[in-house]
């Protein structure tokens, strides 16, 4: 059998905090697997069932944070388990929201329900570190997370959460890895095939650029000058003189 700890603290006050993730990461697992209901026992809330062809019992210790190890080590003793058959769910400060990652046995790095664990089991357990993200500064943890997840915070955390339930059967099985890829598939899913890769898109080309330079203004061609018609001038010549023929002749040969 195998003993799945989610770490939070008690009571409608905290439910939403950033503390409580591995109080809903069991929470969604127990929902799509179809666990029993919850129990109050070994101090805190019990829901027995099955993922793949393992019996696993969830808990939730209702000792507050710091405590968690009064409530884990009662379960193991009761059911003679070993710290190789517990999983701990539980916020991490050091890993991006959304990040998931697995480790086996190790430090607390300063969590305390982690700690609590520690003195009442021993390090020898598996944790899952669910990232929460930081404050950026250490007198800001505390308050960061005792605080609610934002409404911006809602879609990864909806997208780690299924991906948990997900998996669950395989981390049940002890397969490590592909819990991680069924928690992968859901908080980063694969590019649809049928979209547009706009690294790859080709861009429009561009209309070519007006020129600057004015055009130069054209000097029209002068027009040609028309042929002059002599026996037409010869005529007009005739028309506009008032001599007599006998004057003409006279003046021809002075």
């Amino acid at each position: 059998m195998q003993l799945f700890v989610g770490l939070g603290n008690p009571g409608g006050k905290y439910a939403g905090n950033r503390h409580n993730i591995g109080f809903m990461a069991l929470d969604r697992i127990a929902s799509d697997h179809g666990f029993g209901p919850w129990r109050a026992r070994f101090q805190g809330e019990v829901a027995e069932g099955r993922l793949g062809s393992q019996k696993v019992l969830l808990l939730k210790p209702t000792t507050f944070m710091n405590n968690s190890g009064q409530s884990v080590g009662e379960a193991m003793r009761f059911w003679k388990l070993g710290p190789q058959d517990i999983t701990v769910f539980h916020d991490e400060l050091d890993l991006a929201p959304g990040k998931c990652r697995v480790k086996q046995g190790g430090g607390h790095a300063g969590h305390n329900g982690l700690r609590s664990i520690h003195a009442h089991v021993s390090p020898e357990y598996q944790r899952i570190r669910l990232g929460i993200g930081h404050p950026g500064h250490k007198d800001r943890v505390a308050p960061f997370v005792l605080s609610d997840f934002a409404k911006a915070d809602q879609d990864w955390l909806d997208d780690l959460l299924r991906g948990l339930s997900d998996g669950a059967p395989e981390l049940a099985s002890g397969e490590a890895a592909k819990f991680l890829n069924a928690v992968a598939l859901r908080v980063n899913p694969p590019r649809s095939g049928g979209g547009t890769d706009n690294r790859t898109q080709k861009k429009p080309a561009k209309a070519p650029k007006p020129d600057a330079t004015p055009p130069k203004a054209t000097t029209p061609a002068p027009a040609a000058a028309k042929p002059i018609d002599t026996a037409q001038s010869a005529e007009a010549a005739e028309t506009t003189d008032a001599r007599s023929p006998l004057e003409r002749l006279r003046d021809r040969f002075r």
